[in-house]
């Protein structure tokens, strides 16, 4: 049944397994929303929907009206598989192909949880597709030159690991330093755990590293790694393999290991969710000793769970402003914002980034309301003087 709040809600059923997939387009801006695909045993509509909200939020809140990039609308798309299934490919193969109308002309979309950029540029290659952002060419007067700056921005390797595989966390560690200075934490007097070490997730750890925070403690599907004088980021992001996974026969020596949920009991000023959703609910609050959750993950904290953390003092800086920059960066690139190299991209999010979390802090301090709502807020700002710049967004 269609949510009376999308304009668009796809539920498609694999002929060969069984297998659900679904694609929510929450808003279009010029025709277009953009927004990854997921891959997720146990994945749902009710899930997508609230992910495509989250897209809107993402692409609005980081509108600057001096950009020639021009926010698009939210969309989503996930699939209930285990993107580890042999299966896997095979389902998102035959998705892609049910839902190719879809991705030719309204949603632009990219990896996400459980899938790699490269997987889904194969698969659209076998289909005979471009790449799955065709439709916002049609915005961009020289087609040539964006796509060329595409191409070489995922060129672009720092410490071994793809620029594309970067910028996102390396937004999530500017939100989460940005924060603590606010709350009057210095970087360099800092802790932090993060949970998950994919693309987001490691790449914040090396870049909160990078500022002087100590990082403490990571957790992948494996479990805890730990170690309270501060972990070798540099050494787990080298004995990663592409699930995020890291192997612990290379773990040097004081390492500590725990069960994959103990994440929340380590002490820690910073506290980074970077994997899954519904990760913290109001029966961990109590567990947890941060000063902040940033959330570099999709929907990690429950709401109850984030009023609850609100009453104790402890902000939430969300999701669709923390874990912003892969998005953004995309779309920066692709219209010219920034040139396709590390020192434009990271100066970009750098700029943007301070400003947003500087706004939201002090919209929060002025209001008494949450980092979220303030956000929000802003978001919503942005999207009417979108609307008053190109139209009707839908």
């Amino acid at each position: 049944m269609k949510d009376s709040s999308s304009l668009l809600e796809i539920t498609w059923t694999d002929p060969v397994t069984g297998t659900k997939g679904f694609v929510v387009i929450d808003t279009l801006v010029r025709g277009l929303a953009s927004g990854g695909l997921r891959l997720r045993k146990g994945c749902t509509l009710e899930e997508v929907r609230g992910l495509a909200q989250g897209m809107t939020r993402k692409e609005a809140v980081v509108y600057d009206p001096q950009d020639r990039y021009v926010p698009l609308g939210g969309g989503k798309g996930g699939i209930d598989v285990d993107p580890a299934d042999p299966e896997a490919v095979a389902v998102l193969t035959r998705f892609l192909a049910a839902v190719r109308p879809v991705v030719r002309e309204q949603w632009t979309t990219g990896e996400d949880f459980g899938l790699r950029q490269e997987t889904i540029d194969k698969v659209a290659a076998d289909l005979g597709m471009a790449s799955t952002v065709e439709a916002v060419f049609a915005t961009i007067d020289d087609v040539p030159a964006a796509r060329q700056r595409l191409a070489e921005a995922f060129a672009v390797h720092v410490g071994g690991i793809s620029l594309g595989d970067l910028v996102g966390g390396y937004g999530v560690a500017r939100a989460a330093t940005g924060a603590a200075r606010h709350l009057g934490l210095e970087p360099g007097e800092s802790t932090a755990v993060v949970q998950g070490f994919g693309s987001i997730g490691g790449a914040a750890a090396r870049y909160l590293v990078e500022q002087g925070v100590r990082v403490v403690a990571v957790a992948d599907r494996e479990g805890l790694i730990r170690d309270d004088a501060g972990l070798d980021v540099e050494a787990l992001l080298a004995a990663r393999d592409g699930a995020g996974v890291i192997d612990r026969s290379r773990l040097g020596a004081g390492v500590r290991l725990g069960d994959r949920d103990a994440w929340l009991d380590v002490p820690c000023d910073l506290l980074v969710p970077a994997a899954m959703s519904y990760v913290i609910g109001p029966d961990d609050v109590d567990r947890i000793t941060a000063r902040v959750v940033v959330e570099g993950a999709n929907m990690p904290t429950l709401p109850e769970a984030e009023r609850l953390l609100g009453e104790r003092g402890v902000p939430v800086v969300p999701d669709f402003l923390a874990n912003v920059m892969t998005n953004a960066w995309w779309w920066w690139v692709v219209f010219g914002d920034v040139a396709p190299t590390e020192e434009s991209s990271y100066a970009k999010i750098d700029a943007v980034m301070a400003r947003l979390v500087a706004t939201v802090f002090a919209d929060s301090t002025a209001t008494g309301t949450s980092l979220r709502s303030c956000a929000l807020e802003l978001a919503a700002r942005h999207t009417a003087a979108v609307t008053e710049r190109v139209g009707i967004t839908g």
